[in-house]
C-alpha cells in the first residue's frame, strides 16, 4: 500500500485552512455601512483625523463581529470598544508626558518600558476570556494609534471618536434585520437559529449513532448547546424573559436538553437508532425557525433501551412544550463568572505567561520602532504605531499556532500593500479612497474565515486612512515593519521564561476536570440517594422537573472540555520546540470527554432504572484509573487535575 514519504507539519497545514460556510451577507452590509461612511461624513464637515479614529474603531468592531444574537453582540462588541478607547486616551496622554519632559532616544525608551506594561496588562486580561481578548487586543493596538499617529485632536477628543466608530457598528447591528429574519420579531433572529442548530445537532448525533461519526457529531452537539446558551444569556435589563417569543425560546431551549443527554446515552452504548428517532429532532428544529407554536405529532422511538425510553420521555415533553409554549419564566442556567474567577484567569499561570510574552513583544517592537524612527528610518512618515501594533495582532494565540500567525501575517502584509499600490496609482483621494475602505469594510466578514485574507483586506483598508490623513502612500514601509514584527514575536514566542509553558493548556485542564468532578460526584450522590421518580412518566405543566442542576453540570462538564481540547489542538499544531510543552494533554482530554460521556449514560439509566449497572461502575472506574495515570506519567499534581471520585 502507497503511504506518502513527506507529510504536512501542522502549522502548515494550519496556515493553508480556510473556514467555510455561507457568506455573512448581513455583517457584509453592516461592515460596508460603517467605516466608509464614518470616514465620508468626516471629510464632509472638515474633521479628517477624527474620522480615521472612528474608521479605525469600526474596523476592529468589524473584526469581532461574528454570528450569534444580538444580546452576545453588545458585550462582544462593547466592551472591546470601551477597552480601546481607554487606550486611545491614555496612548496620547503617555506620548505626551513623555514629550514633555524627555526627547529623542530616552522619550523612545520611556515609551517602549511604557509599553511592555501596558503589553503586560493588556495580554493578562486577554486570558479571560474571547471577550477579554478581543479587550486587551484593541486597548494595546489604540494605546499604539494614539501614542504615534500624528493627530491634532486632544486625547479625550480621540477617545468619544473611537466610541463613536465602534458604537455605529454595534448601533447597525442591533437594528438591521437579517436576511432570514422573520419581520414580526427580528431581534431575536440570532436566538431562533441557535435554538434550531442544537435541534439539528441532536437529530445528526442520532443518526451517527452506533457509527465512528459518533464522537464528531457529539462534539458539534456541544458547540450548538454553547452557541444556544451564549445567546440566550446574554446582558439584559430584567432577570426574566419579557417577551412571547423569547420566553417560548427559553422554554424550547430547555427541552432539548433531556434529549441531548438521551442522544448522548445512546451514542455512548453503541447502539443505532431508527430512522424514525431522528425525524423527531428535526420536526422540532423546522418548528423553532417557522416560529409557530405546535410541532404536532411526533414519531415516537423504539422503546427497548433505556437511553431510547429517555429519548422517547424527552420527545413527549418537548412536544408539550412547544404545543402550550411555556411561560420561560425559570431561571436560565447561565455561565456567571465572578469578579474572584476572572482574575484567577487573570493572574493565574496561563494570564502570566502570556502577559509576559504580549508585554515583550509590545514592549520590544516598540523598542525598535522607536530607535528606527530616531534614527529616520522612516523618512517623512510618522507611523512607527504599526510595528507594535502588529505585534499585537501576532502574539494572540487565539488565531493560530505561532508560525501560523506570522505566516499568514506575511503573506497577507505584502499581497494587501502591493494590491494598495495599484489601487493608489488610479483612484482619486480622497472620493475613491474612502470608497475603497467602505469596500474593505464589507469585505472583513468574510475575509475572517483565514488570517491571511483578513491581514490583506485590514492593510489596504488601514493604507487608505493613512492616505486620506494626509500622509504619502506608505505600502513599503508597512511590508517592512510587519516582517520586523514578524521576526520579534518568533523570537519572544521561543524565549524561556519563569515558570513552565503551555500555562493556558493547563489552566483549561483545570478547569475542565473541576468541572467534571462536580458532574461526576453529583450523579454518585443521585446513585447512592433515594430512589428517583419515574423519569419517563409525563409530566403536569405544574410538577417542577428534578433535573435541572444536573442538565447544568452536564453543560459545563461538556463546554470546559471542549475549550480544553481547542487550547490543546492550537498548542499541538505549534513548532516542535513549543509543542513539545504540551505533549500528552490530549489524551488527558479525551479521558475527561469519554468519563463526562459515561457519567452522562449513568444518569439516564439512575433515570431509568434507579441504580448502576456493573459494566457502568467499572467503565468509570477504568477512566478513573486510566486518568491517574496520566496524571502520573504527566507530572501533574491533583490540583491541575481534581478528578478522584470512585464510583461506589
Amino acid at each position: 500500500m502507497y503511504r506518502p514519504v513527506f507529510s504536512v507539519p501542522p502549522w502548515l497545514a494550519h496556515a493553508l485552512r480556510a473556514q467555510r460556510g455561507p457568506v455573512p451577507w448581513s455583517a457584509v452590509v453592516r461592515g460596508a455601512l460603517a467605516a466608509g461612511p464614518l470616514l465620508l461624513l468626516a471629510v464632509e464637515i472638515g474633521r479628517v483625523s477624527l474620522g480615521v479614529v472612528a474608521a479605525i474603531a469600526a474596523m476592529l468592531a468589524g473584526i469581532n463581529d461574528r454570528g450569534g444574537s444580538r444580546r452576545v453582540a453588545i458585550g462582544r462588541l462593547g466592551v472591546p470598544a470601551l477597552a480601546g478607547a481607554a487606550g486611545m486616551v491614555l496612548g496620547t496622554y503617555v506620548d505626551g508626558l513623555f514629550a514633555a519632559y524627555a526627547d529623542g532616544a530616552v522619550r523612545g525608551a520611556w515609551l517602549a518600558v511604557a509599553f511592555a506594561l501596558l503589553g503586560v496588562v493588556g495580554g493578562s486580561v486577554s486570558a479571560a476570556g474571547p471577550v477579554g481578548s478581543a479587550a486587551g487586543t484593541q486597548f494595546l493596538v489604540a494605546s499604539a494609534v494614539g501614542a504615534g499617529m500624528p493627530l491634532p485632536d486632544a486625547g479625550w477628543v480621540r477617545g468619544l471618536a473611537f466610541l463613536a466608530g465602534a458604537g455605529w457598528l454595534i448601533v447597525l447591528r442591533l437594528a438591521l434585520p437579517s436576511p432570514r429574519a422573520l419581520t414580526s420579531d427580528y431581534l431575536l433572529d440570532g436566538e431562533r437559529e441557535a435554538v434550531a442548530r442544537v435541534y439539528d445537532a441532536v437529530a445528526a448525533l442520532l443518526d451517527a449513532a452506533g457509527t465512528p461519526r459518533a464522537t464528531d457529531r457529539r462534539a458539534s452537539l456541544t458547540a450548538a448547546l454553547d452557541q444556544a446558551q451564549d445567546a440566550l444569556a446574554g446582558p439584559r435589563l430584567w432577570r426574566y424573559a419579557t417577551s412571547v417569543t423569547e420566553r417560548r425560546l427559553h422554554a424550547q431551549y430547555a427541552a432539548a436538553l433531556p434529549l441531548a443527554e438521551a442522544a448522548t446515552a445512546l451514542a455512548w452504548a453503541g447502539r443505532t437508532a431508527s430512522d424514525q428517532a431522528s425525524e423527531g429532532p428535526r420536526r422540532l428544529a423546522a418548528t423553532v425557525r417557522d416560529g409557530t407554536r405546535g410541532a404536532g405529532p411526533l414519531p415516537a422511538p423504539r422503546r427497548s433501551d433505556p437511553a431510547l425510553r429517555a429519548l422517547d420521555a424527552a420527545l413527549l415533553d418537548a412536544a408539550q412544550t412547544f404545543d402550550r409554549g411555556d411561560d420561560g419564566r425559570k431561571r436560565l442556567h447561565r455561565r456567571r463568572r465572578s469578579f474572584g474567577g476572572l482574575l484567577r484567569a487573570v493572574v493565574g499561570a496561563g494570564g502570566r505567561e502570556y502577559g509576559l510574552r504580549v508585554g515583550l513583544s509590545f514592549g520590544g517592537a516598540a523598542a525598535v520602532a522607536q530607535a528606527l524612527h530616531h534614527f529616520q528610518f522612516h523618512g517623512e512618515h510618522r507611523h512607527w504605531y504599526w510595528l507594535p501594533a502588529t505585534a499585537v495582532f501576532l502574539v494572540k494565540p487565539d488565531l493560530g499556532p505561532l508560525a501560523s500567525r506570522v505566516l499568514c501575517r506575511a503573506a497577507g502584509t505584502v499581497l494587501g500593500a502591493l494590491a494598495f499600490a495599484g489601487f493608489a496609482a488610479v483612484l482619486p483621494n480622497p472620493g475613491g479612497l474612502v470608497a475603497l475602505v467602505a469596500l474593505c469594510g464589507a469585505l472583513i466578514p468574510v475575509s475572517t474565515r483565514h488570517f491571511a485574507a483578513q491581514t490583506g483586506v485590514v492593510t489596504v483598508l488601514v493604507l487608505a486612512l493613512v492616505m486620506v490623513g494626509g500622509e504619502p502612500q506608505a505600502s513599503a514601509g508597512r511590508i517592512g515593519e510587519t516582517l520586523l514584527a514578524c521576526v520579534i514575536v518568533l523570537v519572544v514566542g521561543h524565549l524561556p521564561l519563569p515558570g513552565r509553558r503551555g500555562g493556558g493548556v493547563r489552566a483549561r485542564l483545570t478547569a475542565a476536570g473541576g468541572a467534571t468532578q462536580a458532574y461526576l460526584s453529583h450523579v454518585m450522590a443521585e446513585a447512592e440517594g433515594e430512589p428517583r421518580p419515574d423519569a419517563r412518566a409525563p409530566r403536569d405543566a405544574d410538577t417542577p422537573n428534578p433535573r435541572p442542576h444536573r442538565w447544568f453540570l452536564r453543560r459545563e462538564a461538556y463546554r470546559a472540555v471542549a475549550e480544553a481540547r481547542a487550547a490543546i489542538a492550537l498548542a499541538e499544531a505549534e513548532l516542535p520546540l513549543l509543542a513539545r510543552h504540551t505533549e500528552g494533554a490530549d489524551e488527558v482530554a479525551a479521558l475527561l470527554e469519554r468519563l463526562v460521556d459515561t457519567t452522562t449514560a449513568c444518569a439516564v439509566h439512575l433515570d431509568d432504572s434507579g441504580q448502576l449497572t456493573p459494566g457502568h461502575t467499572r467503565r468509570l472506574a477504568e477512566l478513573l484509573r486510566a486518568l491517574d495515570e496520566q496524571r502520573v506519567r504527566l507530572g501533574l499534581h491533583h490540583s491541575d487535575l481534581p478528578v478522584a471520585v470512585r464510583p461506589g
